[in-house]
Formats: structure tokens, C-alpha cells, sequence
């Protein structure tokens, strides 16, 4: 059974901050938000206890480790059974390549992936030796991302300012 909790603006501000920069010390954090780091501690792990920070990871720079193509692909399966979409998500599981992978509906494909990778020349193996080699895989539409506009992690919790004491 999930625990409930009850977020204040202390909890959300705590939140804001490591959203910012996951890697702060506890003394940072709890200057920041205006705690002593006994409390601000305990808060951080009642927020981990009951899942809300799920973990904390390093963004890397992509251009700086020369994976300078990012590509939208969608992928049409030729059935619409779980087993299919079992096989094909269990199989793209190994795929490092692939960042983000959404089931979707709305749209002519069955998933959207977010794929990174050198160049197009790597991406061609990569299609045509891993995606279009999964059993069920029946068309492939990919587009190029240009130029990245907005990029975070960060989830919005302003509203949850503005409702203090909010059960999650």
C-alpha cells in the first residue's frame, strides 16, 4: 500500500532544488531552502521513502561525446497483441541507443522512440540491424531532430505551490 504524504513548501521547494541539481550536498540544499540539514535530510528521505524522488542521475553533454544525431522514430507493429508488444519492448530494452521509448496512440505508429547516436551512418546499422529485425516490426518512420528547443527533466510543480499541503 502506497503511504501518502503530505507536500509543503518546504517539501516542494526541496524538490525544486534537487530538480535543479541532483548532485547538491545536504548543507547546500538545506541552506537553500532555509532548514538546518538534520530536518532537510529527513525530508529528503521521506521523499525518497514514499517514491516521489525516484533517483538521481548526471545529464551528459551528447555533442561532447560525439553522438551528434537524435532521431524521432516511430514504429508500426503488424499486431496489436500484448505478447507482440511484449516481445518488441523486451527487445529494444538492450537497445543503448534508444533514451525514450512511449507507446502511443493518435498516430499511425504503435511506439515513439528517441534515439541518439554518432552519425547517420550508425543509424542506418542501427535500424536495419536491431529495429527492423524485431518479429512484429512493420514500419519504421524516423525524423531528425535540427535543433533541441526545450530539453529538461524538470517537472512542473508550481501548481503544487499554489495548493500548500498537497497529498501525493
Amino acid at each position: 500500500m502506497m503511504e501518502t504524504l503530505t507536500l509543503d513548501r518546504l517539501d516542494i521547494r526541496i524538490l525544486d532544488e534537487l530538480q535543479r541539481d541532483g548532485s547538491l550536498s545536504n548543507q547546500i540544499l538545506a541552506e537553500r531552502v532555509g532548514l538546518t540539514p538534520a530536518p532537510c535530510l529527513r525530508r529528503v528521505k521521506t521523499l525518497r521513502k514514499t517514491g516521489i524522488i525516484r533517483d538521481a542521475t548526471l545529464r551528459l553533454n551528447h555533442r561532447k561525446l560525439n553522438l551528434n544525431l537524435m532521431a524521432i522514430v516511430h514504429v508500426r507493429m503488424d499486431q496489436h497483441t500484448s505478447e507482440r508488444f511484449q516481445e518488441f519492448e523486451e527487445s529494444i530494452a538492450h537497445c543503448s541507443e534508444i533514451l525514450e521509448c512511449y507507446l502511443i496512440t493518435g498516430h499511425e505508429a504503435d511506439y515513439q522512440l528517441k534515439v541518439v547516436i554518432p552519425d547517420m551512418d550508425r543509424y542506418h546499422d542501427f535500424l536495419l540491424g536491431k529495429i527492423t529485425t524485431i518479429p512484429g516490426v512493420s514500419g519504421v518512420t524516423s525524423t531528425f531532430v535540427m535543433r533541441r528547443v526545450v530539453e529538461t527533466t524538470k517537472l512542473p510543480l508550481d501548481y503544487l505551490e499554489k495548493r500548500h499541503n498537497q497529498k501525493i
